[in-house]
């Protein structure tokens, strides 16, 4: 890894990384519940769609003018290929896994590898060291999650194209957060998120004409998925993220996502009545713990950023 340029970033406060990831983690971790519910309604590439147009829309004129935009063909080829992998390929791939059959806890418990395998791209390819307290924490994170959902498996509801579909969203999402860490550290991250939903919503809308008859139906319930989408995941929890992974480790950061699927299994239990069982309870205290191992290690708190806020 480079070291450290001019001008870094100084960590966040332990105060306000708490509250950052505290919304982070409480929106990403609903937003399976509200995914559901939108899919009842609408196709996936259609509903991807038709959200990122929205939320194009509503970042620029929110704060997408007073942006510094990239100034090179390669900068503006970065940021795009960071929102494809982040926001089309992750979210493509998770939507059509729940429509082909695999619950939302399994898809979670799928994408909950990322930590692991950013810990391991980190340490063995990007040299960013991880203790022996991290690596632990990373399992003890895992194991957790496996706790809450892992009892709802049921191998006859999983199938193949479902299978290849989260594993297409876990590649993406990780591919995209390490992307993005590394080719698009310096610009402007209202720049970045505008052109992430641009691009996201360029792809989508025709595939979703294509594919799916641009199926969707408008009614209340879609009008509040899409407003729950827009403002507080899609603007509020990706920005959050950028924001996170730009001022501490990425191992540390992508550790947090342990921490959604209980979240989702509180949500599911508030909206549909599935109460979580006592395992799952323990599951929700040990994926607790292996995050605070991850992030709270003397070499999480010492690491300094390697990228710059842009000014």
């Amino acid at each position: 890894m480079n070291a450290v340029r001019p001008g870094a970033a100084a960590p966040l406060s332990p105060a306000a990384s708490v509250a950052l990831s505290t919304y982070f983690v409480t929106i990403w971790g609903s937003g399976f519940v509200i995914t559901r519910i939108a899919l009842e309604y609408a196709a996936p590439f259609t509903y991807i769609g038709v959200r990122y147009a929205i939320a194009f829309a509503v970042a620029s004129l929110a704060f997408g003018l007073r942006a510094s935009w990239p100034r090179t063909r390669a900068a503006w080829g970065h940021v795009a290929i960071a929102g494809l992998l982040s926001h089309a390929g992750y979210l493509g791939g998770s939507h059509y896994a729940q429509r082909w059959g695999l619950s939302a806890g399994v898809t979670a418990l799928i994408l909950a590898l990322q930590p692991m395998l950013t810990a391991l791209i980190m340490s063995r390819w990007l040299h960013e060291r991880l203790s022996t307290l991290q690596m632990l924490g990373v399992a003890v994170g895992l194991g957790g999650v496996g706790l809450v959902v892992g009892h709802r498996v049921d191998g006859a509801a999983i199938s193949l194209p479902a299978l290849l579909a989260v594993s297409w969203a876990l590649a993406c999402v990780t591919g995209g957060t390490l992307y993005q860490r590394q080719f698009c550290a310096t610009v402007d991250l209202r720049a970045a998120v505008c052109i992430h939903f641009a691009v996201t919503a360029l792809v989508m809308l025709p595939l979703g004409v294509a594919f799916e008859g641009f199926r969707i139906a408008w009614n209340w319930q879609i009008a509040g998925t899409l407003l729950y989408h827009v403002v507080p995941a899609s603007i509020g929890a990706y920005t959050i993220l950028h924001l996170l992974l730009r001022r501490g480790q990425a191992t540390s950061v992508t550790s947090l996502l342990y921490l959604t699927p209980p979240v989702a299994a509180l949500v599911e239990w508030a909206v549909y009545g599935v109460p979580p069982t006592a395992t799952m309870w323990l599951g929700m205290a040990v994926a607790c713990i292996g995050v605070a191992m991850v992030s709270t290690s003397r070499a999480a708190q010492s690491k300094t950023p390697i990228v710059e806020e842009p000014s």
